[in-house]
């Protein structure tokens, strides 16, 4: 067991919690490391997890280490990580504003916002699945192919990164934008920046990926 990736999930949940982004009901994070899953544990306090509560996980879904019960959201932890190669960690968690877009199945889009463009170019939402089976995922495939965050439809969100501290930096950003355009749009209309602007961004965001 690799006792120092048990101490970052155990830090990425205590600092989620802090931000307000997960609870002991909502959320759960997990890394990975060869054929090896680290995960918390169903319904705990995600301030008050020991290294003892995080579940170990084999390549067959069985548990080899931890004392607590997994999250039920282990079938999706597992799909992701079968994305894409460079995935090493997977933060799931309801933050509210992400998480009002996704009840309300609308994208986090822009073209007023550079750290929104140039870093994610768009928060885009699949479908409604239900929590705690591989459904859930229904058409995050072709998203996560050009991203690191999608909006789980009725649900929450789901970001990738190649540590579980990278995944949790990226949802941490994403939040923070997603809560300042709501109240852009609650105080006026946004303003677009010129063309040759927004070009240069999203060229930036595409680069990334190229």
């Amino acid at each position: 067991m690799n006792r120092e990736l048990i101490k970052e999930v155990m830090s990425v949940a205590r600092r989620l919690d802090e931000k307000n982004l997960v609870n002991t009901f909502e959320g759960n994070i997990s890394a990975r490391e060869g054929d090896k899953i680290y995960i918390t544990p169903t319904t705990r306090n995600k301030a008050l997890l020991t290294e003892e509560m995080i579940a170990v996980i084999d390549a067959k879904g069985n548990q080899i280490g931890g004392n607590c019960k997994p999250t039920s959201e282990l079938p999706m932890h597992r799909m992701t990580y079968t994305l894409r190669d460079n995935i090493g960690g997977v933060v799931h968690c309801h933050p509210t504003f992400m998480t009002a877009h996704a009840i309300c199945n609308i994208p986090v889009t822009t073209d007023a916002y550079p750290e929104m463009m140039g870093n994610f170019d768009t928060f885009e939402i699949i479908p409604y699945g239900r929590p705690g089976t591989e459904e859930i995922l229904h058409g995050a495939e072709e998203i996560f192919a050009h991203a690191d965050i999608v909006l789980l439809g009725n649900h929450g969100v789901l970001a990738v990164g190649e540590t579980v501290t990278d995944a949790m930096n990226k949802v941490e950003a994403a939040e923070a934008i997603t809560k300042t355009m709501f109240f852009a749009n609650m105080l006026g209309k946004q303003v677009p920046l010129p063309k040759e602007d927004i070009d240069h961004f999203r060229q930036l965001w595409e680069a990334k990926w190229r």
